[in-house]
């Protein structure tokens, strides 16, 4: 059996579990929120000309606040919600789109991310072409030449990261993976060995066994603060010895595996997408800021001479060895003070991780920062209500009445 069509049967088969759907229900929510803090992004008016699941994939992750699948390295819900949306679906095909994507990703493994592809973009193309497949109602069949005619957009790489290129190309992805779908439907063909032969082409290892349960293994992370989750965990770390920092600091040291860093590629930020992806900007964001949220992240703030001045402090410690995920080992913190003291601090989980998931208020108080009007608007949020509010919100508008 391919592995196109023992994903599709494995999609095609699968019923929702309690605990799936709760998961589900949040990454809605989580998705629609952080679209909508975008909504004075300039990259709005850039996608608006796009088709839905590409506008509202870009912008729910333009600000790097949407989900992440830490056991592959991927933001399984900024693909396949849109996607799901576009499609007019529900909560099982995005469950259904979500778990390909987790299993497309473990077959990917950490060597493909560490090979510099943009996973979100290469599981989650064929990924969205199963979630918008099931609510366009495709059979197996259907889904398994879905999946094989979005094997084309199946790319993006990390050099996008700090940029528009990034959410970009998680925005191509759910786009090409409802096209797909939509060509199934309409007849079109493939051949679905070439979703197991452009795997194994990209450094992938796959295989037909699909674990039935649950839709995502491991679960998903909650972001708490708006940057790369390689962040999430040093900030955590210094915010919990922030009111110990007393006088200028000289130095800061951070020892970690290396590879738990490897998306951040941004040393010195200019601005505030590469600050997004900044190993020593989270440490001046952290040290300097009350709560590093979306004004930390500004060309402004990024640019702040306080924060130049720390960037040059940070040092980093990376410790060799094998990496499988942005969470493996733990983050230790040194800092060196003007009067010679030293402040450390070490942290293993940070706060939204699967092992230690966000409270209520936590998921509160995002929603609130994304905007005022937000908490409202998720409050009893439907599948289809989430539709119309991204369609109200990030407008499709051609190119000819753009430039007219």
């Amino acid at each position: 059996m391919t592995v196109a069509r023992a994903l599709a049967r494995w999609a095609h088969a699968y019923r929702a579990t309690p605990d799936d759907l709760a998961l589900a229900e949040r990454a809605l929510a989580d998705t629609v929120a952080v679209a909508l803090a975008a909504r004075a992004h300039p990259l709005r008016s850039l996608t608006a000309p796009l088709p839905d699941a590409a506008r509202w994939a870009a912008m729910a992750h333009v600000l790097d606040f949407d989900d992440l699948h830490t056991d592959t390295t991927t933001h399984i819900s900024v693909v396949t919600v849109p996607a799901v949306l576009a499609a007019g679906g529900d909560a099982r095909a995005y469950l259904a789109g979500a778990g390909v994507m987790a299993r497309l990703g473990a077959m990917l493994g950490w060597g493909h991310y560490a090979a510099g592809w943009h996973a979100t973009c290469t599981a989650g193309a064929p990924a969205a072409a199963v979630a918008a497949g099931l609510a366009l109602g495709l059979d197996v069949t259907g889904l398994a030449t879905a999946m094989a005619l979005a094997v084309p957009a199946a790319g993006g790489g990390q050099e996008a990261f700090g940029t528009h290129g990034k959410s970009l190309q998680a925005g191509f992805a759910a786009d090409a993976g409802v096209r797909a779908a939509r060509l199934a439907r309409a007849g079109a063909t493939a051949d679905p060995r070439v979703l197991e032969a452009w795997l194994e082409r990209v450094g992938g290892k796959p295989t037909a066994d699909c674990p039935a349960a649950p839709a995502v293994p491991g679960g998903l992370a909650v972001k708490l603060f708006p940057c790369c989750y390689a962040m999430q965990r040093p900030i955590a770390a210094l915010r919990e010895v922030r009111d110990r920092v007393g006088g200028e600091v000289t130095a800061v040291t951070v020892s970690t595996p290396a590879g738990t860093v490897h998306p951040l590629i941004h040393d010195r930020p200019a601005t505030g997408l590469e600050g997004k992806f900044s190993l020593p900007y989270a440490v001046a964001a952290a040290l300097l800021d009350d709560y590093p949220g979306f004004d930390s992240f500004t060309d402004d703030a990024v640019r702040r001479p306080s924060a130049q001045r720390l960037v040059d402090r940070v040092h980093a410690d990376l410790l060799p060895g094998e990496t499988s995920s942005l969470l493996d080992g733990r983050v230790s913190l040194r800092i060196d003070l003007a009067d010679g003291s030293e402040v450390h601090t070490e942290l293993a989980l940070p706060p939204g991780a699967p092992g230690r998931p966000p409270s209520e208020t936590d998921l509160r108080a995002k929603a609130a920062a994304c905007g005022t009007d937000v908490p409202a608007l998720l409050d009893g949020l439907t599948w289809t209500d989430a539709a119309e509010v991204l369609r109200k919100h990030f407008p499709y508008i051609p190119y000819e009445d753009q430039e007219a």
